[in-house]
């Protein structure tokens, strides 16, 4: 199988070209590629495919073989692969996801290729129902108490296409993510798991992010996470509605318009590529 190694804010996947390819068994593909003492190493694997519906389709499985529905790093990486590799020639395109489809404004670098990509995320979905949560199903969960271990959190809950665990933190750095997060992740409030975002503010427009990813654990960032981070915090009242975002691997800029989108933008950089036998 060809691949090519993507990162998008140092969430790095691993990228095929499904217009020349086929995985028969993505699940499997994914965990034996993602591994990093003896695969590729990455937090999953990025199948880009032919759509009906758009321009690009995107599968994307997480390192455990989990298939989710959207990764904000991975779609830009996606476009980035799209226009750099021929399969589309326009800088505004459309891809086909889990969550639906997307729009990208793709951002040409001097030498003609894309250094950044601003997705147009869509609107966050806040009800229950949505996440989705156990209880009311059109009851929306901003600060919600929620007590794990001898912790006691308020949780912020959102869905961009999958769900989201947004806790406000004060000293994120040191905060433990390897403990909670995979306790909140698989907490029975959560039928499908849930992806947990730990979060300190440091101003009316910036903060940092750390993320437990739902199958893949600690990564270093998340383009989903990011966008149900920006709505949390607006909707807590911490934020403007235009904030940067500081992730372990980089920034992302995060806008929640008030068309009731939420747009981001952030880097796609194409690593290395290669060929592997499944």
């Amino acid at each position: 199988m060809k691949f090519t190694k993507m990162q998008g804010a140092g969430n790095d996947y691993v990228y095929v070209n499904c217009f020349e390819e086929t995985v028969a068994h993505p699940q499997q593909a994914a965990i034996q590629v993602s591994n990093r003492n003896f695969g590729i190493g990455s937090d999953g694997l990025i199948l880009i495919m032919p759509s009906d519906k758009a321009d690009v389709r995107m599968r994307m499985f997480n390192s455990d073989g989990s298939e989710s529905e959207m990764c904000g790093n991975g779609i830009r990486c996606v476009a980035k692969y799209a226009y750099d590799h021929g399969i589309v020639s326009k800088t505004e395109i459309t891809a086909e996801t889990g969550a639906g489809i997307l729009t990208l404004r793709l951002v040409p670098g001097d030498d003609g290729t894309i250094e950044k990509v601003r997705v147009n995320m869509g609107p966050p979905r806040l009800t229950r129902g949505e996440i989705p949560m156990t209880g009311d199903a059109a009851a929306k969960v901003i600060a919600e108490p929620l007590t794990v271990l001898d912790r006691s959190f308020q949780i912020t809950c959102a869905s961009m296409g999958n769900p989201h665990c947004v806790i406000f933190v004060d000293d994120v750095e040191n905060f433990p993510v390897s403990t909670y997060g995979p306790l909140i992740e698989n907490h029975e409030l959560f039928p499908r798991r849930t992806n947990v975002e730990f979060v300190q503010i440091f101003s009316r427009s910036e903060v940092r992010q750390r993320t437990w990813e739902r199958g893949a654990g600690e990564t270093l960032a998340c383009g989903t996470g990011s966008s149900a981070v920006t709505a949390a915090c607006v909707l807590n009242g911490l934020t403007e509605r235009k904030i940067l975002n500081h992730l372990l691997g980089g920034d992302l800029e995060m806008e929640w318009a008030e068309d009731g989108n939420i747009y981001m933008t952030g880097p796609a950089v194409e690593v290395f590529n290669g060929e592997i036998k499944l």
